[in-house]
């Protein structure tokens, strides 16, 4: 990133701030817009922190968490309070502030445009030009628009990602919505960090349950039209062998024999659960197709059966594993349950595929880092693993990360198809397209490939409704609120991408690649510095693995620039001026559907 320098010294009472190259990277903060900080002057802060760690008590990293972005954008850029020094200086914070901000207004930056004392904060106004500068290498230059904002700092390193995961015969319910969309988004926004990125489908391939299938589909197969309808037959099967043995317990006993004989390797059983499993792949491969959605390594529960003894002679061997009642366990102290690994009966458990899968990933895939998208009920599960993980004695258990998320609520079930007390996935995308077509039908009935464009932004409703939510939280199933085409929502980010397209067609000439006339209009001004936020609000989303921080970005980037619009004569006046406004539409598009991108959302032509 080749950036102007700023450079400026700072007398604080006793204390010297020397040397501010550029300006701050991100800050944490609960609130969205609060955090939005410019990574193009991320070392700012840090030569501060370097500078008062030698002048004073505070270390680096206690000064580093006092850098913010003000909550109105009239207050400046950015922003240091320094109440915190008032001890150690032993002066008020607004003397202190004011001290700063005159020995800053002193050096004459050419980025700066004002700098503030107010209340004991310090307020930074970058200069437009410098904003223009900076919009002009960062989002204009780069050929490969879907990459705007991309950092290199992780090449070299690799990510693998588990997520979606299925259990096999079992349709992919709305819960399975969210493991496979956020699990995507972290996927992409991996990528965008510099990381090779492995993405894992861990599917639930093993257990009981296939030797209670294999009974059934024995058993009462022949009554069902496999040869027609596979999958739907297969799901019966399933839900009448539990139905049934609510009554005769005896069918439970039945299908633990048909999986030992699984397990042993039995021929018949086998060929079974193959063809199970080759069933519910082709059915979900229709839905992943619809959300955009592959993986790089098919590795279900039963790809890990041949590591399983590895596991328990590496646990053996640290003095680890302890019976109990007949089971294998491994203790974790007095506040974590003891974690299972051989049942009495000899079979494994998900912690013991787990605990296999993530030394395979560490050890033949070479991961940096070991991402686990899975529901918030199994926390204490990825803990218990963790842990073990740790007792081994591999440090690298702490770059094992649970990506926990919240569950669904239904206010309105009626709004939903219900088939039994399971929400169908399918039948959630198929309304929304449907509600979608009907809004089309009504508002923009010539529209060409109108059932294109119904699939893009349907399928695109309900994956941006869920990112938009921080992703340990429940979401509330709003149809009125997935829809809203002028709410925080997919259709709205998508029809301001399409508003930016139309403008671009309409002008129909070259647009340059640097500004021609300098932005003075105060929504001009704020749509440039949105969109000099996209690069960090990238890194910031995958840093905490939370794509709503995106999500919301992108609100709030159509939001200013349908303000600009607004407010300013984009198309006809003066040509440098239209130039100039062409470049930031233009800019805007791109970013926007880089960011869809990233959310595996498609951007539509036209709406």
């Amino acid at each position: 990133m080749k950036l102007a320098k700023i450079k400026w010294s700072v007398m604080l009472g006793q204390g010297i701030c020397t040397a501010f190259y550029e300006m701050i990277y991100f800050l944490v903060f609960s609130d969205v817009k609060n955090w939005y900080v410019l990574e193009m002057l991320n070392k700012i802060r840090l030569k501060i922190a370097q500078n008062l760690a030698e002048k004073s008590d505070f270390s680096v990293d206690e000064t580093l968490k006092l850098f913010e972005v003000p909550k109105k954008q009239n207050q400046g850029h950015l922003s240091l309070p320094v109440f915190q020094w008032a001890k150690t200086l032993k002066k008020a914070p607004h003397q202190i502030a004011s001290s700063l901000a005159d020995e800053v207004r002193d050096q004459n930056l050419d980025e700066l445009e004002a700098v503030e004392s107010v209340a004991g904060f310090v307020n930074f106004t970058l200069k437009t030009s410098y904003l223009q500068s900076v919009l002009e290498e960062e989002i204009a230059s780069p050929s490969d628009k879907q990459k705007i904002g991309w950092s290199q700092s992780n090449q070299g390193k690799t990510l693998a990602i588990d997520y979606s995961s299925p259990n096999v015969a079992k349709p992919m319910n709305i819960g399975h919505l969210r493991a496979t969309v956020i699990g995507r988004a972290v996927y992409n926004l991996a990528k965008t960090q510099g990381y090779k990125v492995i993405g894992i489908n861990h599917l639930g391939d093993w257990g009981v349950q296939f030797g209670k299938l294999a009974w059934a589909y024995q058993n009462w197969g022949a009554e069902y039209p496999f040869e027609e309808q596979p999958f739907d037959s297969l799901f019966k099967l399933y839900v009448r062998f539990h139905q049934e043995a609510e009554e005769n317990e005896e069918l439970n006993r039945l299908g633990s024999l048909e999986f030992k004989k699984l397990e042993d390797g039995d021929s018949t059983v086998t060929e079974i659960w193959k063809n199970f499993l080759e069933i519910s792949l082709k059915e979900y491969d229709k839905l992943w197709k619809r959300l955009g959605v592959s993986f790089d390594l098919i590795q279900g529960e039963s790809f890990y059966n041949d590591y399983l003894q590895d596991v328990e002679d590496r646990l053996s061997g640290k003095n680890l594993l302890v019976e109990s009642e007949g089971a294998k366990v491994v203790e974790l102290g007095e506040d974590v349950p003891p974690c299972l690994i051989r049942k009495s009966d000899g079979s494994s458990l998900y912690a013991t595929r787990d605990l296999a899968g993530a030394i395979y990933r560490k050890e033949k895939l070479q991961a940096d880092l070991n991402l686990y998208v899975v529901g918030m009920e199994q926390s204490l599960h990825f803990k218990q693993v963790f842990q073990v993980l740790e007792k081994l004695g591999y440090d690298w258990s702490s770059d094992c990360h649970h990506i926990a998320f919240g569950m669904y609520r239904f206010k309105e079930g009626k709004m939903s198809t219900r088939k039994g007390n399971v929400i169908f996935l399918k039948d959630i995308l198929d309304k929304s397209v449907a509600l979608v077509k009907e809004v089309i039908q009504e508002k923009n009935p010539e529209l060409e490939n109108k059932d294109k464009i119904a699939e893009q932004v349907g399928v695109g409703a309900i994956v941006f409704n869920d990112l938009i939510n921080d992703r340990v939280r429940n979401v509330d199933f709003e149809w009125s609120k997935i829809l809203d085409f002028e709410g925080s929502s997919g259709p709205y980010v998508q029809y301001c991408q399409v508003r930016c397209n139309s403008l671009i067609k309409k002008y129909g000439k070259e647009i340059p690649l640097s500004f021609v006339s300098e932005m003075t209009e105060e929504a001009e001004n704020n749509l440039m510095f949105t969109l000099s936020l996209y690069p960090d609000v990238l890194s910031k989303a995958f840093n905490q693995f939370k794509p709503h921080y995106l999500a919301q970005y992108l609100v709030d980037l159509g939001r200013a620039f349908n303000h600009f619009y607004q407010k300013c004569r984009v198309l006809g006046g003066e040509e440098s001026v239209e130039q100039s406004r062409m470049l930031l539409v233009s800019m805007t598009r791109d970013v926007l559907r880089s960011g869809l991108a990233v959310l595996n959302i498609e951007s539509p032509e036209a709406m």
